[in-house]
């Protein structure tokens, strides 16, 4: 058998990152998946403004910069979390709702790497009521063109 028939194609692991316990957790499996197989995780922060708040120019742009701010301090938590693991990554940051945002994030890596194994790895939600109903883990599993990983 050649070595072209042995070869594994390489995983890109887009990563939900909020920082919480569960997205801590999510990161750590998708480093663990990375060390049997090449691959690079994409981190992804959404932030979502709630749909009942009307804001003016001025306060969405206070928003905004807002977000600049979280996504410096949770791409500084990913950091520190995937240092030293040899795997390669990035960060970013997008807005709006967060499954949504996660398959354009997964979709966006397939169009550049077709031959990449593209896979959204997202951490459980804590509330009995989410995992049932409205988690974007949930709505991610209805509605992922590619593989979610859910991680407890």
């Amino acid at each position: 058998m050649s070595a072209d028939a042995l070869a594994v194609p390489a995983a890109h692991l887009v990563v939900g990152f909020d920082g919480s316990p569960p997205a801590t957790r999510a990161l750590a499996a998708a480093i663990r998946l990375l060390t049997v197989r090449p691959g690079r995780i994409t981190v992804v922060w959404v932030a979502h403004l709630t749909s009942t708040v009307n804001l003016s120019a001025d306060a969405v742009a206070i928003m905004e910069s807002d977000f600049d701010e979280v996504a410096r301090e949770l791409r500084a938590a990913a950091a520190e979390q995937l240092e030293g693991r040899g795997v390669e990554w990035d960060f970013e940051w997008r807005q709006g709702l967060i499954a949504r945002e996660l398959i354009a994030a997964a979709e966006s890596v397939h169009d550049a790497r077709p031959d990449d194994v593209v896979a959204i790895v997202v951490g459980s939600s804590s509330s009995a009521m989410h995992r049932m109903v409205g988690s974007a883990a949930v709505s991610l599993a209805h509605h992922s063109p590619v593989p979610v990983i859910i991680v407890p």
